[in-house]
């Protein structure tokens, strides 16, 4: 079981350096392993549902279902290294178990993703997709109905920032999550995004994506306050990490349809040795 659980640690710590070192010095020692186990989990999941042909995705995600849902189960005892690690933590922790059902019930929301024609589509995707998977925050807090308003908006805030961070990696993949009706709203067009075109109207547009972020993610701040104290230190570096996204996201301007933005490494480490302090 430690070799399972230090698997899962090399993956989170390779693909998303700055949240596990955050995750090391801000969260309780005891919850450590089940938030690395839960990201980990979003991560395989995630790579699941975005790479390949659909329909090997779907198979693809069928039997991963199926294997966690046995592990979880506690039917199989030679299972992969991440289900044996993720079905001891949902053992410990079990509103992480109840919120790993959830969100394999309502993931392939994403598989079946084709755009949004409305801001009321992106609503309902937030809904059956992206807010069953608050796994993490399930190992920090208890989620109270406070706490799932205002997990609803941070995650919304962090959706948001996300679609305009990871334009240019969605375009060359052929996904595309800024709905249909803002982008006439802007009169801008899939192919002004895709040519990275440095116009008034696209830099608008950027502006106003940004804009709904960051009110969103201002909605979610309350999230520190709700939260346990000794998980409130990690929830403040989460939420100044995506300020310090957003930051960067603003300065690039329309570069952003070339490369992604990336909090300030320099930033990043004081806010972190700030919350280290607090905790």
């Amino acid at each position: 079981m430690r070799a399972a659980y230090s698997a899962q640690r090399a993956v989170v710590r390779r693909f998303k350096p700055e949240g596990y070192l955050a995750v090391r010095l801000l969260v309780p020692p005891e919850l450590v392993p089940h938030v690395v186990v839960a990201t980990a989990f979003m991560h395989r999941t995630d790579d699941l549902l975005d790479s390949g042909p659909v329909e090997q995705r779907r198979d693809a995600f069928g039997a991963w279902e199926r294997d966690v849902r046995a592990g979880l189960r506690g039917e199989r005892t030679a299972q992969d290294p991440l289900v044996r690690a993720l079905a001891s933590s949902c053992g410990l922790v079990p509103p992480l178990g109840e919120r790993v059902s959830a969100f394999l019930d309502t993931a392939l929301t994403d598989l079946d993703f084709s755009g949004f024609a409305t801001e009321a589509d992106y609503q309902d995707y937030l809904d059956a997709y992206s807010l069953p998977a608050v796994l993490v925050a399930s190992v920090l807090t208890p989620l109270t109905p406070e706490m799932r308003v205002a997990c609803r908006a941070w995650i919304d805030g962090g959706q948001r920032l996300d679609s305009v961070t990871d334009l240019a990696e969605d375009l060359a993949a052929g996904r595309l999550t800024v709905p249909q009706e803002t982008l006439a709203a802007f009169s801008v067009t899939r192919d002004d995004l895709a040519a990275a075109r440095d116009t008034p109207a696209v830099r608008a547009l950027l502006t106003h994506l940004l804009d709904l972020a960051d009110d969103s993610l201002a909605k979610g701040a309350v999230l520190a306050e709700l939260t346990r104290p000794a998980s409130r230190p990690m929830v403040r570096a989460l939420l100044g990490l995506d300020d310090l996204t957003a930051r960067a996201a603003r300065a690039k301007g329309a570069a952003l349809l070339r490369d992604g933005a990336r909090p300030s490494v320099p930033g990043a480490l004081r806010l972190l040795l700030r919350e280290v302090a607090a905790r």
